[in-house]
């Protein structure tokens, strides 16, 4: 999946995701893009090198991911016990629609408004 066709997909889930680019007084971080819904964080990737993108995951799957398929990787500078990182050029593209969407679901159950 290319980086135009991931970005539409993220914003597809739902009328409650945001884009930004939080890390542009960053040097290293400025053309990260991060998908956000109720203000937390679901998925982002480097737009000048889109490689790996980063997602939230329940942390029984990871290790099963990771042992299935050659695409899951660590996940760039979060925790890899609550996220993962996905090689964008590798992954299937339905592998990588449902780990978007887990991680969304995973994000909005956990921050939805009262």
């Amino acid at each position: 999946m290319n980086i135009e066709d991931y970005r539409e997909y993220c914003l597809s889930l739902g009328n409650d995701v945001e884009e930004k680019l939080p890390f542009t007084a960053f040097h290293y971080a400025g053309s990260v893009l991060v998908f956000y819904v109720h203000g937390h964080m679901f998925s982002f990737f480097d737009c000048d090198n889109f490689g790996i993108i980063t997602l939230k995951c329940q942390p029984e799957r990871i290790e099963e991911l990771q042992t299935q398929y050659s695409c899951i990787v660590k996940p760039f500078n979060m925790s890899p016990k609550y996220w993962l990182g996905i090689d964008a050029n590798t992954a299937p593209n339905d592998l990588l629609r449902e780990l978007t969407r887990n991680s969304y679901n995973i994000v909005k159950a956990k921050y939805k408004n009262p």
